[in-house]
């Protein structure tokens, strides 16, 4: 077991000591324990690493909000264990860090199998509305509907004690660090990065999985030079838990034929003992197009960067793709100036200054909302506020501030148009 400095992970490590070096990393919600029926086997081969996520598992809650992030902060458990180069399987938001260290850090990747993930998970505003919910309700909601996202219904009925573990994994872990989580997941995107792994890659998925499916794995394969998909029968999101005996063979043929070792030999690939036969894979499947020249330095420009772009990206993050979109789409001739304008300028040039953060940026859009009488555009940024991480309480002592300050008739009304956003934007869906 491992004592967790903040820029680190908890760990656990089980196996021969003198044995390569083969890393498990777990779902959102989920501890290292979503692997227990994998390790007897896996051990007979490896040094088993599986480290738990921030906050998950009893870990400190030293929330991470970028996968880049927590790469670093494995890479940083692995330096100070002395380890240099090992075998990766990351389920979901792991497989996003197991991606994300191939492009950044395929020097230290041996090999690399990818579990129900994608290289973007849903649309940001999924994630960042599952962060809404878990601060104005707590985990419950997710819990409760944990076992559907993960596992087939067949399997739900079967196993009621490890559908109750399962969402007792979910209650326990902080929700601080869960809603950091989603926000790392909805800023994650590498579709157009998939030519740049250049690692040996399994990509698994459950057949059934409706989470991060066949679609999405056949998307990796297609992108990633040198993949191969699995694909499991009788699974859903959890296959290592659903089908633990499949994946576990999988992982094994996977591991122990494509371990790529620059030093060992002229081709770079070092052959592991194989025990015993294993399901076939599929044929590897290549890239669907010509990898595209690369692109030019771009020319160097003087004076300072035009903020259409940053505002851009702040105005989606803020207010959501699906407002942002509609829009965009409804400008013409007349409004287009108008939406560049406002993009470049109130979203380029003062959202994006670091004087203030962005809670406290909502809580004084509020109170200026309230005072001018802009109630449509109030209904929007209560929306924002609540992805911006202000809770229904603290939205509601903002409004109850502005009763002083702009009078009590215009609070009145924003907390009417307030309340219904706050209701539609809370409440799980059934």
């Amino acid at each position: 077991m491992s004592e967790t400095p903040p820029k680190s992970l908890q760990y656990r490590m089980d196996g021969p000591e003198d044995a390569p070096i083969l890393i498990l990393g777990p779902s959102l919600g989920t501890t290292w324990h979503m692997w227990d029926r994998q390790v007897p086997e896996l051990t007979r081969h490896w040094r088993v690493l599986r480290f738990d996520l921030p906050g998950h598992g009893g870990a400190p809650a030293h929330p991470a909000t970028s996968v880049p992030e927590l790469a670093e902060r494995l890479l940083a458990t692995l330096d100070g264990l002395g380890v240099q180069r090992f075998g990766y399987v990351g389920c979901s938001i792991s497989g996003a860090i197991g991606a994300e260290l191939a492009l950044r850090r395929p020097d230290r990747i041996a090999s690399l199998a990818l579990v129900a993930a994608s290289p973007r998970f849903g649309t940001a505003d999924e994630f960042r509305q599952r962060g809404v919910i878990v601060r104005a309700n707590g985990l419950d909601p997710m819990a409760r509907s944990a076992p559907e996202r993960w596992f087939t219904q067949g399997f739900a009925a079967a196993q009621p004690a490890i559908v109750e573990w399962a969402v007792q994994m979910v209650r326990t872990t902080d929700p601080g660090c869960y809603i950091a989580s989603c926000e790392a997941l909805a800023a994650f995107d590498i579709r157009a990065e998939l030519g740049r792994i250049a690692v040996p890659t399994l990509v698994l998925v459950g057949a059934e999985d409706h989470v991060t499916g066949p679609a999405e794995a056949r998307t990796l394969v297609a992108g990633i030079p040198d993949a191969r998909l699995a694909l499991v029968p009788g699974a859903s999101h959890l296959a290592p838990v659903e089908q633990p005996a499949a994946v576990t063979d999988l992982l094994v043929h996977h591991f122990s034929t494509a371990w790529y070792n620059p030093s060992d030999t002229s081709t770079g690939l070092t052959v592991l003992p194989d025990r015993g036969p294993v399901p076939a894979l599929s044929a590897t499947i290549g890239p669907v197009a010509e990898i595209a020249p690369a692109e030019q330095p771009a020319a160097v420009t003087s004076g300072r960067p035009d903020p259409f772009e940053a505002g851009m990206r702040v105005r989606r993050q803020v207010l959501g793709d699906a407002h942002v979109d509609r829009a965009m789409a409804a400008a013409d001739d007349f409004t287009g100036d108008f939406q560049e304008l406002i993009t470049r300028y109130a979203w380029g040039e003062v959202w994006t200054r670091e004087g203030l953060d962005r809670r406290t940026r909502s809580a004084v859009t509020l109170t200026a909302l309230v005072a001018g009488g802009h109630l449509e555009e109030l209904a929007f940024h209560t929306r924002a506020a609540l992805r911006n991480g202000l809770t229904p309480a603290e939205i509601k002592e903002v409004l109850i501030q502005t009763a002083v300050y702009c009078g009590v008739p215009a609070a009145n009304t924003a907390f009417r148009v307030a309340r219904t956003v706050i209701q539609e934007e809370t409440t799980p869906d059934a």
